[in-house]
């Protein structure tokens, strides 16, 4: 009985070496740029933002290990402004960002996240070109949908929250001369935003805390108001901006699973948010490094007014090059300043 317990536990142990996850040679690889001490992570979410970083001289690959592939994922590793990093491509949305971030925290020693990109922007206060650097982010995307016929007075519903408020879609109704304004008769009522439920690593495993707005790090906030005289691009071949772009710290930005390019949509997010950047993948890598309490950010440059400007261009096609740069530029103040 007890030969067999040891050729159990044997093989066992070469089942998991032959079909664990990352095989020993790629563990081997990522201990040796492990033990060189902790790296700063960089998440970007799509090639057109990245390539600022593959072309900029200040981006230098290890020279043994300058990269690594895992699970669809292409983790460069060397140095930024001679700081070590390790920079991922997310791909767009929430899941592909929030999954990235992960991947990164399971497979290497990160101190903090940095992570850069475009925006749409639902504050008229900037312009395209302009970078911004939000204290909170937030996930408006996890909706509880009311019934119709419910009100405002009926009772909240299970575990669902009404501490953040609503989008009432009868506000938007497009009434013309020949219909009637009648209070609540939009069928699609009201969504209530919702928190995230998270499980940080010094949490009690299955036990949620509730999160909504997620600050960004202190520190790192602090170091980003030392980045404002960045010299940004203004123009796109003979096509400029009306004034030269600035790089701004704002108090919100948001993100979802929704490219928005509707400008009523814009002004509720401005009006109720106080929101000025909106994307596809900041609050999912704000939510994973508050659930590992790790040091975050995000730089975000404006590419286009999110449906706020004329209906016959949408602007990120024109600007989406020149604020992919922009957000670059501040990235490499940024980390020079670490």
């Amino acid at each position: 009985m007890e030969f067999l317990g040891v050729l159990f536990m044997v093989l066992l142990g070469s089942s998991i070496k032959a079909y664990g996850a990352i095989c020993q040679v790629s563990w081997r690889e990522i201990t040796k740029i492990n033990i060189q001490g902790p790296c700063i992570g960089i998440v970007v979410p799509n090639a057109f933002e990245l390539n600022p970083l593959l072309q900029s001289s200040s981006f230098v690959p290890h020279n043994k290990f300058p990269y690594f592939d895992f699970a669809g994922r292409h983790f460069r590793i060397g140095k930024l402004e001679k700081k070590k990093v390790i920079v991922v491509m997310s791909g767009l949305s929430m899941l592909n960002a929030g999954l990235a971030t992960q991947l990164l925290f399971s497979l290497f020693n990160v101190e903090g996240v940095l992570h850069y990109g475009i925006a749409g922007n639902a504050n008229s206060n900037f312009q395209i070109g302009d970078v911004t650097i939000p204290q909170y982010w937030a996930h408006t995307g996890l909706w509880h949908w009311q019934r119709f016929g419910d009100s405002l007075e009926d009772e909240e519903s299970g575990d669902f929250s009404r501490e953040f408020g609503y989008l009432k879609f009868s506000n938007y109704n497009n009434y013309t001369k020949h219909s009637k304004s009648v209070e609540n008769q939009n069928v699609l009522n009201k969504v209530w935003y919702q928190p995230e439920e998270i499980y940080p690593v010094d949490g009690t495993p299955e036990v949620e805390q509730l999160a909504f707005w997620v600050p960004v790090d202190k520190t790192y906030f602090e170091i980003a108001r030392k980045g404002k005289n960045v010299e940004l691009g203004s123009c796109v071949n003979k096509t400029c901006l009306p004034r030269k772009p600035i790089v701004v710290r704002v108090k919100k930005g948001v993100s979802a699973n929704v490219f928005v390019d509707n400008k009523a949509y814009r002004d509720f997010l401005n009006s109720k948010f106080d929101v000025t950047p909106t994307d596809m993948e900041s609050a999912a890598v704000a939510l994973v490094c508050l659930q590992h309490k790790k040091p975050f950010i995000a730089i975000r440059a404006l590419s286009d007014l999110a449906g706020g400007g004329s209906s016959l261009t949408n602007e990120v096609s024109t600007f989406l090059t020149l604020a992919s740069q922009n957000a670059f530029d501040v990235l490499v103040k940024f980390i020079s300043l670490l």
